[in-house]
């Protein structure tokens, strides 16, 4: 099963993507130490490493793609995620596949509260903060 989600971020596509792989705005919406290269085959940790995995895709300001590995799981997730203008807003389209089952329903919720609200609220305070 795969968790897919839409959101409409108030802020410009490059601020968005510099919020998905910038590791010092990660920290500051993300809970915890980070280390992230938006480079393919680049490794990188969230959460001071309770997430880890690779990047496999990088198309600037356009998609990510990274292997995810939490816990002790067997077989990494694969998220994806999407960026379009839309209008003067930002529309971030995430894809999440290969969660196991009994971590799904975490992981639906765990996107809007720990993942991408917290980036959506970073980045649109800094929108309107100019």
């Amino acid at each position: 099963m795969a968790i897919e989600k839409s959101y409409l971020i108030n802020a410009p596509v490059s601020k968005v993507w510099q919020a998905l792989v910038d590791p010092d705005l990660i920290e500051k919406w993300g809970g915890g130490p980070v280390e992230m290269r938006a480079e393919v085959g680049a490794e990188f940790t969230l959460w001071g490493g309770s997430i880890h995995g690779t990047v496999t895709e990088v198309r600037p300001e356009s998609r990510l793609a990274e292997d995810w590995f939490g816990d002790d799981w067997p077989e990494p997730s694969l998220v994806v995620f999407e960026l379009a203008a839309d209008g003067d807003a930002t529309r971030l389209t995430l894809t999440h596949t290969g969660v196991p089952l009994d971590q799904e329903d975490d992981f639906d919720t765990g996107w809007d509260d720990y993942y991408v609200g917290p980036l959506k609220d970073l980045v649109e305070d800094q929108a309107t903060a100019r």
